[in-house]
């Protein structure tokens, strides 16, 4: 199962932006020879019309093969295609082209984040705080802290954000102070306004107050890396469903917010990796290549189809972000002998294109070789 849903979803990321080169090259006017799955050798391919659609040996992008994309070709083509070539086309023309890959696997992006909010629904903010984990021999576990409790108050301050919290929780730490708890089930507060008397640990003690749970407890000066002082984890949001008709374009929205947010945590990946790769020359732990990819996929199978299609908008950003780095053999590439035609208004000699995108791609591949081995040596440490 693992395999069959690692398999649908590479070929969904392929097929969407391999797509949009296809659209784009064909409302501009230029003939797509080829649209194929993979890369070279070919294992099959079929003719249909004037466009080759093939799967290729190495099952790790795909391509869309314009005609006159690496300049002018023979003169018996020349007649028979006039006008259809790529490089007779505008820059503008070019540009879409170019662009039209990155902007389907975005709007795959927010396509599958939109759905996960319409079926979860959108996050609206509360003006409360919500106990949402828990860490394990934390103040918040010993003063008996329950998940879905309430933060309503500390030390006799209302708090509504979660910026708040964990700037008063930093402040007060190594000092006492005291939680006003809002519990909505298992309450002993709500049986009895009688004082609870202390705790068999000495971390905290609980008395009530109104119906809700005064709690004192210390907070950590040194938690453990991850931990916040208390050790909780919290939330000033709540999933919320709206009308069904304003749910898919608030669920867009989201969908569109969660895009960028993950668009900005894979860039700071990628600084990190490449600071990485330049002052140590090696690859970053965390990176992952197809191996990686795929343990990925099997735990999201695991979890559910919701899970995977979250884990396919996650993916789709990370390629969208790949594809427009200003490097040789990726769109961000050939983007750079645009800028340069744009500047120089003059277009770059073809064949110096050709082969830098050649070179381009045997280190691209030189370096997903790397990743894997990487990958399949932190499989064997484990």
């Amino acid at each position: 199962m693992t395999l069959i849903v690692f398999v649908l979803i590479l070929s969904i990321l392929v097929f969407v932006h391999e797509l949009g080169h296809f659209l784009a090259a064909k409302k501009a006017g230029i003939l797509v020879e080829e649209f194929g799955f993979g890369l070279p050798p070919r294992i099959w391919g079929k003719k249909v019309g004037e466009t080759i659609y093939s799967i290729n040996a190495l099952p790790i992008g795909g391509f869309v093969k314009l005609y006159g994309e690496d300049g002018p070709t023979s003169s018996a083509e020349e007649q028979t295609s006039r006008g259809r070539a790529y490089f007779e086309k505008s820059l503008l023309q070019r540009l879409s082209v170019l662009l039209a890959g990155v902007s389907m696997n975005l709007l795959l992006a927010i396509a599958a984040f939109s759905i996960l909010y319409f079926v979860y629904g959108i996050p609206t903010e509360t003006g409360k705080i919500k106990v949402v984990g828990i860490a394990r021999n934390s103040p918040a576990e010993m003063a008996r802290l329950k998940l879905d409790d309430w933060v309503i108050a500390l030390d006799g301050q209302k708090i509504s954000q979660t910026e708040e919290f964990v700037r008063l929780s930093k402040e007060k730490a190594g000092k006492t102070v005291r939680l006003e708890i809002q519990r909505e089930k298992d309450n002993p507060c709500q049986e009895s306004q009688q004082v609870l008397g202390g705790m068999a640990s000495t971390e905290a003690t609980i008395t009530c107050k109104d119906g809700n749970l005064l709690v004192s407890l210390i907070p950590r000066e040194n938690p453990p890396e991850g931990e916040g002082p208390l050790g909780v984890a919290i939330s000033d949001t709540e999933m919320k469903k709206y009308p069904w008709w304003q749910m898919p374009f608030l669920g867009a929205r989201e969908g569109f917010k969660e895009s960028l947010s993950w668009g900005g945590m894979i860039l700071g990946g990628l600084k990190n990796t490449v600071v990485t790769l330049v002052a140590k020359g090696q690859v970053p732990k965390d990176i992952a290549g197809p191996v990686g990819i795929f343990q990925i996929t099997s735990e999201a199978t695991k979890n559910g189809a919701l899970a995977v299609l979250q884990f396919l908008g996650i993916l789709s950003v990370n390629l969208a972000i790949i594809n427009i780095l200003p490097l040789p053999a990726l769109d961000g590439g050939r983007l750079i002998f645009l800028g340069y035609e744009a500047v120089t208004k003059k277009k770059a000699n073809p064949k110096v294109e050709s082969w830098v995108n050649t070179a381009g791609m045997a280190f691209l591949l030189a370096l997903m070789l790397l990743i894997t081995v990487n990958d399949i040596l932190r499989l064997v440490r484990r």
